[in-house]
C-alpha cells in the first residue's frame, strides 16, 4: 500500500496537518496512487480521527520513541523543515517534500529547504502551495543524499544559523 508519512517533529504545525488532510490534497495524493496517510502531529492541537479523511487510509499519532520505521515504510515523506527530520528522511533514502512554515520569524527552515532543493535532494513548498506541489511534483529529479554528506549539511547549518 503506497504510503505518505507526514512529520512535524517535536513542534506543532497545525497548518500542515490541516492542509495535507484537506480534500484537495487527499485527491492529489490519490491521483498519484497513494492509499495511506500516516501523520505524526507532535504538540499540535489537531489529531485527526481515522475516519476524517474518506478515500484514504488515515493514521495519526503525536509522538513515538522513533519514527524510523514510519519513514522506512513510506513511499513519500512530507516534513516540516526541521534539520533533524530532513536528515532522517534523506538518510533513509526517501523522496522528501518539505513544507516550510512561513509563519516563523527568522526562517532558517526556508534557507535549509532552499539549499537542499538546489542540491536536488528534496522538493519544498508552503502550506498554501502544497496541493499544487503534490499535483505537479516530479520525484524522479531527486538525487540521493549520500552518506558522508552530513559534514556538508552541518557546515551549511552552521552558516545558516550564524554559528560560523
Amino acid at each position: 500500500m503506497r504510503t505518505v508519512f507526514v512529520t512535524v517533529g517535536t513542534t506543532s504545525f497545525d497548518e500542515l496537518i490541516e492542509s495535507i488532510t484537506s480534500s484537495e490534497c487527499v485527491q492529489a495524493l490519490k491521483a498519484r496512487g497513494y492509499e495511506r496517510l500516516v501523520l505524526q502531529v507532535g504538540r499540535g492541537s489537531l489529531l485527526p480521527p481515522a475516519d476524517s479523511c474518506p478515500h484514504i487510509r488515515l493514521e495519526a499519532f503525536r509522538f513515538k520513541d522513533s519514527i524510523a520505521e514510519d519513514i522506512k515504510q513510506a513511499d513519500l515523506v512530507v516534513s516540516h523543515a526541521g534539520a533533524g527530520s530532513c536528515l532522517e528522511a534523506l538518510g533513509a533514502g526517501k523522496s522528501l517534500l518539505v513544507v516550510v512554515n512561513d509563519k516563523l520569524m527568522d526562517n532558517h527552515q526556508l534557507e535549509l529547504a532552499r539549499q537542499l532543493h538546489m542540491d536536488s535532494h528534496l522538493l519544498y513548498c508552503t502550506c498554501s502551495t502544497l496541493t499544487e506541489t503534490l499535483r505537479n511534483m516530479d520525484l524522479s529529479v531527486l538525487q540521493p543524499f549520500l552518506p558522508g554528506q552530513s559534514k556538508h549539511f552541518a557546515n551549511f547549518l552552521d552558516k545558516a544559523l550564524g554559528v560560523r
